[in-house]
């Protein structure tokens, strides 16, 4: 698994999910749109920690620098 995900596309997705968690813990958000929140939220954490997005990946997207 080759990583295509730079540092800012990872602080970005990190941010975007602790927002979510807070909104959802302080019950702002709730239901079924919580919950799907919730599930993208894990989803943004666990690929900003492996620095691999398998939707790039599909897309041909790459926002890692490249390293020479």
């Amino acid at each position: 698994m080759k990583t295509n995900m730079g540092n800012p596309d990872r602080i970005i997705r990190s941010v975007v999910a602790a927002i979510i968690a807070v909104l959802y813990f302080t019950n702002s958000i709730t239901g079924t749109m919580g919950i799907t929140l919730v599930v993208l939220a894990g989803v943004f954490v666990l690929t900003s920690l492996v620095s691999f997005c398998p939707l790039y990946a599909l897309t041909g997207l790459n926002s890692c620098s490249s390293k020479k």
